[in-house]
């Protein structure tokens, strides 16, 4: 989980706008070594989609998962304006909590800062703050949840009177660790209180180091003073934190009749917690498991408050697990706290007239998705999110049979094969008692010492990156004060090292495993992992040693420092009897690129070393003692892939051809032009989209001709003598400039934007023309404009075009020097014949040509699926615009995502595109895919493609052709 400390924080920051803040903030990552240059778009990309403003003058910038591979190592950065930041949604920020995540961190410091959001002036403080750790205590100020769940009810228990079953209660939060023997004695010393209906309170603030409530019910009739004793509530408080419990108590009391009061002493857990939460009396309660992929962050939360507003109801939610603590529904930071993950059950209730109609409403809304795109949760043995709810139930202890496939969940992708090696959890024998407790003390302080260092030695040995950051808070861990004081305490009371440290392990595990948070519960195995490593120390029992050869670890659940400790050369994947994927386990082995599928039940521990088996982390599967059949089909995959990819990029510098040697050129886009060495060297044969707009964001004012042509002239002189195409300045609508202020826009992909945008100020078009002209030098130069929708466009832009080469005296031969047009707009496709005489070429912008084509947009959490440029409609177009092109002897090339789909590479060849330009990674991939296809065979494919209804009936005819 990311954490804040004082180094990571800037104070006293200023900036002009929003834009110049990110940019900012980028900077900091950067000088961090935590992100590449891809990750500034990335940033501008998230807020494109959805504000990162929290509140209380926070903001919580991040790129998008599109942006991750910019992520060098995982950190945040948090940047202080005193004088504030307006943000694009309109807010004023005072602090940027910019976080480079190589997974989904963010949604923890998003959790995290909730607790900040309801305090009162913290905006005003945090803009006021003078130093680093005033900042960092503000921010990252533990918030302390107070416990109450399954595990601080006792029911049932076999009690004489009314202290017994209040020292019952009072015992039970001391083994969660929750209070101490403090809280214990003033259990003993002082008399519950009734409150009626049967229930009696017994309450303390001694020794109590998290607020809980435990509630205690007799298994047979008990009286106290000629009152019934249905209930102990035992309330450890803890000022304000305790304050929910308190209501809780209040709310359960009120909602009471005396029939509910009856029969109390035989209500189970669920009923209790639904008392406790205010669902007993007149309440109605619905219970809804959540589908997003993500949990219940930001944007589906704010959904599911604004349902909760317009009902104008009073509705609460909490999590059927963990927490039994409700908050409402209407309160977005209390919402987000919940921290409820995908797969979690939620409870919501609400009294009153309208009660049920707002109910309904949300659970409809819920199983909906909240306005994103949901998938039922799987109904086979584990799913994603089911197997991380079941990790700690008992897990089956059937071997797996032969040649059989064990489905458990997907956590590191990759395929594998080979024998696996099985490493069962060490017994560690030792007494429990021991007579001489120094002795124990000094045995486990140069346990503790000795494991330290073992840590110290696999940090250095990783160098850096998520796995040394995960080890250094194994580190910590080790050195918590508190952890060793529970061990001494222990041997004090007569245990033995070994008993003692593994108690205070134990325990304070168990108490992590209870977190509603399913992520923060799952890493209780670091805790585990930990003491594991001491508890070795003292037993001195050491793991076998693995084999020589290459194998799949095969184990009960691997602990993050065992995954650190692994020899990447040999271990070929791993398979785990519990775990989740969100483990840091599970985090690091796809941080070290193994292979590795979790959860699959203890059978898999009675498996035979050497046995082979076959592992999917990609689907989530294995298989043991594969058939010789299964196994070499299995194989074939692995190797065609593999063997593709290498003779992909073996070839990667040879002309782009079909399989009967048609030219087709293979270019890159590109977002920088710092990037083209880099394409050139994957085997890009020049540029296809050079989107100048990464120039203007990155200044903070207008860049003059000879900053641009700086810029460009890098991108050239990389490409040596390669075609580079340039796109004139997109921005405008959608994407605003800070320093050319336009208009709100309702819809600002039909707005200004594009070319319209520019010849509204001919100046800058002007100057990038030069600008680009003057770098090219002679070199060949494609000049293209953006979002033209008919020929008047074009002229007008080519107009000022022809006006700049006769300042600089060039002379357009139609060859080193052009000037086409992108095709986005269905009108510019449909006009390509009138256009086609006058442009030089054509680029086909599939993505934005598909969008305003099916008028689907793209990024929508519903239906971007459907946006797909296969489809009959957008082909038609692409076909119009090639014939019409080839007719006056123009090239069309084509520069949106469909130039890299394996299945639409043939269809474009058998439309007739001339070339394709796709990210630079992906050049050698698509090149073999080109070699791989007879333009006759293309030709057909595009026939059954343009004859096809949907876009869907054109992959499936296209699959079934291959």
């Amino acid at each position: 989980m990311l954490t804040l400390n004082a180094d990571d924080i800037l104070l006293d920051c200023r900036a002009e706008s929003w834009r110049h803040a990110l940019d900012a903030a980028f900077d900091t990552l950067k000088a961090a070594s935590l992100v590449d240059d891809g990750y500034r778009q990335g940033l501008v990309d998230r807020e494109s989609q959805s504000s990162t403003w929290l509140g209380n003058g926070i903001a919580i910038p991040h790129g998008t998962p599109e942006s991750r591979g910019a992520v060098r190592r995982t950190g945040v950065r948090v940047l202080q304006f005193p004088e504030g930041v307006r943000w694009h949604d309109g807010n004023l920020v005072h602090v940027l909590v910019t976080i480079a995540a190589q997974s989904d961190e963010h949604l923890d410091i998003l959790r995290s800062l909730t607790h900040v959001l309801d305090r009162d002036g913290v905006s005003e403080r945090l803009a006021q703050a003078s130093s680093a750790e005033e900042i960092t205590e503000l921010l990252a100020r533990p918030v302390v949840r107070p416990r109450l769940d399954q595990d601080t009810l006792v029911l049932g228990h076999r009690a004489d009177d009314l202290l017994d079953l209040a020292l019952a209660g009072a015992q039970r939060l001391r083994q969660l660790a929750l209070v101490d023997t403090a809280y214990l004695a003033e259990m003993v010393t002082s008399m519950p209180t009734h409150l009626g209906r049967g229930l009696w309170l017994a309450s303390s603030e001694a020794g109590v180091s998290t607020p809980a409530l435990a509630a205690v019910t007799p298994a047979k009739p008990v009286q106290h003073q000629g009152s019934d004793v249905e209930a102990v509530l035992c309330l450890a408080s803890h000022g304000e934190a305790g304050r929910p419990l308190a209501d809780a108590i209040v709310s359960l009391v009120a909602s009471l009749d005396e029939s509910d009061a009856a029969h109390l002493r035989e209500r189970d857990a669920d009923d209790w917690l639904a008392l406790l939460a205010g669902e007993g009396g007149s309440a109605q309660s619905r219970r809804v498991r959540l589908l997003n992929a993500h949990g219940l962050h930001a944007r589906p939360a704010k959904v599911l408050v604004q349902k909760a507003r317009e009902s104008g109801v009073a509705v609460q939610v909490r999590l059927a697990e963990g927490s039994g603590r409700p908050v409402s529904a209407a309160s977005l930071t209390k919402v987000i706290g919940l921290g409820a993950r995908r797969g979690q059950e939620l409870i919501l209730s609400a009294r009153g007239e309208g009660a049920e109609q707002a109910l309904t409403s949300l659970v409809e809304a819920i199983n909906d998705g909240l306005g994103e795109q949901v998938t039922p949760l799987a109904s086979s043995a584990v799913s994603q999110a089911g197997a991380e709810q079941a990790v700690a139930e008992p897990v089956a202890a059937s071997m797996p049979s032969a040649d059989q496939p064990l489905e458990a969940v997907a956590a590191s992708p990759g395929l594998a094969v080979a024998p696996l090696f099985v490493i069962k959890t060490p017994d560690f024998d030792y007494p429990r008692e021991a007579a001489d407790p120094a002795l124990e003390r000094q045995r486990l302080e140069r346990a503790i010492a000795q494991g330290g260092e073992q840590l110290k030695a696999l940090i250095a040995r990783t160098a850096g990156g998520e796995v040394a950051a995960i080890l250094s808070m194994h580190e910590e861990m080790l050195e918590d004060p508190e952890l060793a004081q529970a061990a001494r305490e222990g041997i004090d009371e007569g245990l033995s090292a070994e008993a003692a440290w593994w108690q205070a392990i134990d325990v304070a595990a168990r108490a992590q495993e209870q977190l509603a948070d399913r992520l923060l519960a799952e890493r209780a195995a670091d805790l585990r992992d930990v003491g594991r490593r001491v508890l070795g120390i003292l037993c001195d029992v050491e793991l076998p040693e693995p084999p020589a050869v290459p194998y799949l670890l095969v184990t009960d659940d691997i602990g993050p420092s065992d995954v650190a400790r692994l020899d990447t050369e040999r271990v070929r994947g791993i398979l785990t009897a519990r775990g989740g994927a969100t483990a840091h386990s599970a985090i690091l082995a796809r941080a070290l690129g193994i292979p590795a599928v979790v959860g699959a039940g203890a059978g898999v521990l009675a498996l035979e070393n050497g046995t082979e088996m076959l592992l999917d982390g990609d689907e989530g599967w294995v298989v043991p003692a594969p058939s010789q059949a299964r196994r070499e089909r299995f194989e074939a995959r692995m190797e065609a892939l593999e063997a593709l990819k290498a003779r992909a990029w073996d070839a990667r510098f040879e002309d782009a051809r079909t399989e009967d040697g048609t030219r087709v050129e293979v270019v890159a886009n590109l977002g920088n032009t710092a990037h083209a060495r880099d394409a050139v060297s994957r085997g890009a044969e020049g540029v296809g989209l050079l989107r100048t707009e990464f120039l203007f964001m990155a200044h903070a004012s207008l860049p003059d001709v000879e900053t641009q042509e700086r810029e460009y002239r890098e991108a050239l002189d990389a490409l040596d003598g390669r075609p580079l195409v340039a796109r004139t300045l997109d921005v405008g609508g959608d994407k605003p400039l800070a320093y050319w202020p336009l208009p709100q826009e309702d819809n600002p992909f039909l707005g200004l934007r594009g070319i319209r945008l520019a010849l509204r100020r001919p100046q800058v078009l002007r100057d990038q023309f030069s600008a680009l002209v003057k770098a090219a030098d002679g070199r060949p130069l494609r000049i293209m404009l953006p979002m033209v929708k008919d020929l008047d466009e074009f002229r007008a832009a080519r107009a000022i075009f022809d006006e700049v080469l006769r300042e600089l005296g060039v002379s357009r031969d139609g060859d080193r020097l052009q000037l086409g047009v992108m095709i986005e707009v269905p009108s510019c496709a449909l006009l390509a014949p009138s256009l086609a005489p006058e442009v030089d070429f054509f680029s086909i912008g599939t993505n934005d040509l598909t969008q305003y084509t099916l008028a689907i947009d793209r990024g929508h959490p519903e239906l971007s699926g459907e946006s797909d440029g296969l489809h009959p409609a957008v082909l038609r177009l692409i076909q119009m615009t090639v014939q019409a092109a080839h007719a006056h002897g123009k090239w069309v090339g084509v520069c949106g995502e469909l130039a890299s789909d394996r299945q639409a590479i043939p269809v474009l060849v058998g439309l007739g595109i001339d070339e394709l330009s796709v990210s630079a990674r992906q050049v050698p991939m698509v090149k073999a895919r080109l070699a791989s296809v007879s333009t006759t065979r293309a030709r057909e494919l595009a026939a059954l493609a343009l004859a096809a209804p949907t876009a869907r009936d054109v992959r499936r005819e296209l699959e079934a052709s291959q």
